[in-house]
């Protein structure tokens, strides 16, 4: 079995890193090149930037703050928001990041996904998905623009189709979870981790370190990721990492 990932994500919006409760409500949370380099060194295995706003508002990652963050940290970064090209992924990869995500743009433009993972490799692809439970399907749909527009797709159906296209991993969202602290959603992460054999990197809910045992077992995901509970210092990861080993999880 391969070793679970944690991973801090940092939401960021105008230059500095927010966090908020099912998509709403942002509240700040610090300056993203600062918490990076604090992240790097707590052991974090890897980092997920997450530029809020870009699709929203149509305008390209903020740059600069990639390339500062980048020089400040030797694990693996992702790096998505506002990424419609391959043109776009060029200029995030060349800023310093390791890894694209891409959300919107790929369920707009599926060929995204192939033109990418052509051009750089599945592993540079991370394949953003969020998903909220639809009560009249009884399964999950596919929202994007941040969480703003159902997309009348279903998520199951879509993580085997971007699979198929090329993307390298999942980075699977629960809106219903998110920023709840209540836990991660057990059933969607396990569905989706059912449903592809590609890495899931489970978002949305982590409130404590049982969470975390609970998604790599129960949910079958490969990688935790988690915003609120690491930037308001709640849990540290040395500490959930101490946890995790102590409970029988293999972690790097």
């Amino acid at each position: 079995m391969l070793a679970k990932r944690i991973i801090p994500c940092l939401d960021v919006k105008d230059g500095r890193v927010v966090k908020g409760v099912n998509f709403e409500n942002l509240r700040d949370a610090g300056d993203p090149v600062e918490l990076a380099a604090l992240y790097d060194r707590e052991g974090a295995d890897e980092l997920v930037f997450l530029d809020i706003s870009a699709s929203v508002e149509g305008r390209q990652t903020m740059v600069e703050v990639v390339r500062q963050t980048a020089g400040e940290i030797a694990i693996p970064f992702t790096v998505g928001g506002g990424i419609s090209s391959v043109e776009d992924m060029t200029r995030i990869l060349r800023a310093g990041a390791d890894k694209i995500g891409i959300n919107t743009a790929a369920v707009t433009n599926p060929q995204l996904i192939a033109d990418g993972a052509r051009r750089f490799g599945s592993q540079c692809i991370v394949v953003a998905v969020d998903a909220k439970y639809n009560e009249a399907w009884g399964e999950w749909e596919v929202y994007t623009h941040g969480g703003r527009k159902a997309s009348g797709i279903r998520a199951l159906e879509w993580v085997k189709q971007a699979e198929k296209l090329g993307a390298g991993e999942i980075l699977l969202t629960s809106m219903d979870a998110d920023g709840t602290k209540d836990g991660f959603d057990l059933p969607l992460t396990a569905a989706v981790a059912d449903a592809v054999r590609i890495p899931v990197i489970a978002s949305g809910g982590a409130g404590t370190k049982d969470d975390f045992v609970d998604v790599f077992t129960k949910g079958k995901a490969d990688a935790g990721l988690a915003a609120t509970i690491f930037h308001y210092k709640e849990i540290s990861i040395p500490e959930l990492k101490q946890d995790l080993k102590q409970k029988g999880v293999e972690i790097r």
